[in-house]
């Protein structure tokens, strides 16, 4: 009998979940890393929600050389980790790669397509925000000219760019977009003194709203347009109050949504692989709007914006995307 009981205790303690080992989560972070206050960060975020609020087992890792990202995920492969997840299209043959080798593991890849029974691919529609801040950027303009600084120069920034383009040229269709890229090189996301440097010859050339979508390189920008008094526009979080007054808005990617996402259906049980999007529609992608940019981005310009939201997510604005459309 009392043998019985031990048993029954200890099936019911294991149904509970009592005994059960937490989830392993490996994060593999891009070279701009965990602080970068923009795409690495908000993954981050995302990643350490669920650790606190699922009581994961969560480790991360920082890439310093993109010719090592094959190395960390088999690292965390080997060590049994239940989900890997990759910030970053250029982790993309790595984990095609090393998910191939472990059809055990479930793996996420941000920003870049796999097609493989234990890949989610999470796809973010940054045409849609980019257009959205084009607009922001376009109804702040004085001069008619406004700037766009990529980090790297890839289809994928490409994409943030013809949407600002579009956005802007929806409300002023005189406008000027002034572009340049900091680099064709991982280097890119971390070279804050290059993208200053961008951003002073823009608005030399009249540019008094600058929007950068380069990683940790973003702070550069920032710091031009606060010394010489014009707008920045942020990227992937919410970076408002990095220079409140200065930034207008920033273009929000909730990396930390579809990371915290993915973690959660992994530790339910309901992992599915194939394309996961996130678009305006379910707020995947958005304009940021706080206390740090309420007295710049004012109501009537929000209540544009909000219009804007609304006709894209309706279909009736259609929103060209670099990707279906290739070089203008």
């Amino acid at each position: 009998m009392f043998k019985s009981f031990i048993v029954f205790l200890t099936v019911l303690a294991c149904g509970n979940g009592v005994l059960a080992a937490p989830l392993k989560v490996g994060l593999v972070l891009d070279k701009g890393g965990k602080d970068d206050k923009s795409f690495n960060s908000a993954a981050y975020a995302g990643a350490t929600k669920a650790e606190k609020d699922l009581k994961i087992e969560l480790k991360y890792v920082e890439a310093t050389d993109t010719n090592a990202l094959e190395n960390l995920h088999r690292a965390f492969a080997r060590k049994n980790f239940d989900l890997i997840i990759g910030i970053g299209f250029a982790q993309t043959e790595a984990v095609k790669k090393v998910a191939a080798q472990f059809p055990n593991v479930k793996f996420a890849l941000v920003d870049g397509e796999i097609t493989a029974p234990n890949v989610r691919s999470l796809l973010f529609e940054d045409h849609e925000g980019s257009f959205l801040v084009g607009a922001a950027g376009a109804l702040k303009s004085k001069t008619g000219k406004i700037g766009f600084i990529g980090g790297m120069d890839i289809p994928l920034i490409r994409r943030f760019e013809m949407g600002y383009s579009a956005g802007a040229k929806q409300i002023n269709p005189k406008a000027q977009v002034i572009t340049n890229y900091i680099g064709v090189t991982g280097e890119a996301w971390n070279n804050p003194a290059k993208a200053k440097e961008l951003a002073l010859a823009q608005i030399s050339q009249g540019a008094d709203v600058i929007f950068v979508a380069a990683g940790a390189s973003g702070s550069g920008v920032f710091d031009a347009a606060e010394e010489k008094k014009v707008f920045a526009i942020g990227v992937d979080s919410n970076q408002n109050w990095m220079k409140p007054g200065t930034i207008l808005t920033s273009m929000l990617k909730r990396v930390d949504i579809a990371v915290f996402n993915t973690i959660q259906d992994t530790q339910n049980g309901k992992f599915t692989s194939g394309v996961v999007r996130y678009g305006l529609k379910d707020k995947g992608v958005d304009y940021a709007m706080d206390s740090h940019n309420e007295k710049v981005l004012t109501p009537d310009l929000t209540k544009k914006l909000e219009d804007l939201k609304a006709q894209i997510s309706a279909g009736k604005i259609k929103v060209p995307d670099y990707y279906k459309q290739g070089k203008k």
